[in-house]
């Protein structure tokens, strides 16, 4: 019987090992963890059919994503017809401990997900007036430019990420999601800019 729900764990999982930041940071198997999140459990010809590629690629992009204990097995199926779901709901990952391997792995992952979050955004703009009435002018963009100190950012930054997280469920419980819902990608970036001469 397979197991329906989208993910074990309704965590986050805190990655620390590089070789498991490295084995994600590929964009197909960010794209099949964002499909599980989206979808619930799917097999690899599932995901094939949703990601336009080979049931075998993807069942191999499984396996790897599993040795890596990022999806397992739903239940339910054999060969390419096991259904997957995710293992977290989530992933986090930091790179300041020290550590020069991970730190190369963590960026190597942070870059794809920028790039990722990159081109949603320009498939955004390219397509917002395709969109019903109403989604285009509720897509919003905002950016600010102010004087904060280490602690005030780490700070924004955890507010930033309750906010986000108080509409989880919803990616895990179909039953939650309102009936005029549809899939959104939340993201939120402040980083330090490098000084001017003067300082500011």
């Amino acid at each position: 019987m397979v197991d329906s729900r989208v993910a074990r764990d309704e965590g986050t999982r805190q990655l620390a090992d590089p070789r498991a930041m490295r084995a994600l940071a590929h964009p197909l198997r960010v794209s099949l963890m964002e499909l599980l999140l989206r979808e619930g459990p799917l097999t690899a010809t599932q995901a094939a059919l949703l990601l336009d590629d080979s049931p075998g690629n993807l069942s191999w992009h499984f396996q790897t994503l599993a040795k890596y204990g990022f999806v397992e097995e739903a239940g339910g199926g054999r060969g390419r017809a096991r259904p997957w779901r995710l293992v977290s709901a989530g992933t986090s990952f930091s790179s300041t401990d020290g550590d020069a391997d991970k730190a190369q792995a963590a960026t190597a992952l942070e870059r794809l997900f920028h790039q990722r979050a990159d081109d949603g955004v320009q498939q955004w703009i390219a397509e917002r007036h395709t969109y019903p009435d109403g989604w285009a002018a509720a897509g919003f963009a905002t950016d600010a430019l102010t004087y904060l100190t280490p602690t005030e950012l780490q700070e924004l930054g955890e507010r930033v990420s309750e906010l986000f997280l108080s509409f989880s469920e919803r990616s895990l419980d179909r039953r939650k999601r309102p009936a005029d819902s549809r899939p959104v990608h939340l993201v939120a970036f402040g980083h330090p800019l490098t000084p001017t001469p003067s300082g500011n």
